[in-house]
């Protein structure tokens, strides 16, 4: 029975890689960046999909990731790999110091509070904003700024749909003549208020325990499949979709839903 390779292993490897290899030789933190954001990405997929061999694949790309950054800071004399592992020892003995530090439980983000400048400090600037809105409320959250339950995240959705609703009612957005939107004051302001829904309803999938960004993706994806359905009985039935009606596209769209069992209310494009 072969042994299993270990960590260790992986590191002597990129360090012969290093040395031997011109590509990686040539290398740097900068020209890794793009390839740490893709691999991230991948390994998201198949995490989604649930498909253990290629996330078993998807983790190795990342940790090669871990392991080229580690090895270009050691040639650099910055830090090595050994430093990256008694930082995270570390930061993860400081989160958990009822464990480690005979000290009693606290929240992390109240822990990490304590340290920060300001709510942002520390939040990567691309983050994406479904993610970023999440973590602000978590931030929030750890210091006391929160809804006892999920009945006021479910108003305040209300409120501000409420607000849309007024604004789209008593200053109707203008359009060029090409159907666009005019960028004036009122589509501002529409935007503005659009955002705080979104903000909203944010704030209520994280109070009751459902990350926003997760929730999205996977109705993206529920979509996606069933108006891939619609299209394929509209050909099978004759019609082009660029030119069929309304109501005969959302009629298919209500069948699809039936078939596949769906719980949301008919209606075009509801994606429930």
């Amino acid at each position: 029975m072969q042994a299993k390779s270990t960590l260790e292993d992986t590191l002597e490897l990129m360090r012969d890689l290093r040395e031997r290899c011109e590509w990686d030789a040539n290398q740097t933190h900068d020209s890794l960046r793009p390839y740490l954001i893709e691999e991230a990405h991948e390994l998201d997929e198949a995490i989604r999909e649930g498909d253990d061999a290629k996330m078993r694949e998807e983790l190795g790309d990342v940790l090669l990731q871990v392991l080229f950054h580690s090895v270009v800071a050691e040639q650099r004399g910055s830090f090595d790999i050994g430093d990256v592992a008694a930082g995270l020892i570390g930061k993860m003995r400081r989160r958990h110091p009822h464990l480690y530090e005979g000290g009693d439980r606290q929240p992390w983000e109240q822990m990490k509070a304590r340290k920060r400048a300001s709510i942002e400090e520390g939040l990567p600037p691309n983050l994406p904003s479904l993610h970023r809105a999440h973590r602000l409320q978590d931030r929030a959250a750890g210091v006391g700024f929160d809804w006892p339950d999920v009945d006021g995240p479910a108003a305040k959705v209300e409120e501000e749909l409420g607000e849309v609703r007024t604004q789209l009612r008593d200053h109707p957005i203008e359009r060029t003549a090409h159907g666009a939107p005019v960028h004036d004051e009122r589509h501002a302001a529409l935007e503005a208020e659009l955002g705080d829904l979104l903000f909203a309803v944010v704030n209520l999938c994280r109070k009751a325990g459902v990350h926003a960004s997760l929730a999205l993706d996977k109705a993206n994806a529920k979509f996606a499949r069933r108006f891939a359905e619609v299209e394929r009985l509209a050909v099978e039935r004759g019609l082009v979709v660029g030119e069929a009606s309304l109501e005969q596209l959302d009629g298919i769209w209500d069948e699809v839903k039936r078939v596949e069992g769906g719980n949301g209310e008919p209606g075009t494009g509801n994606g429930g």
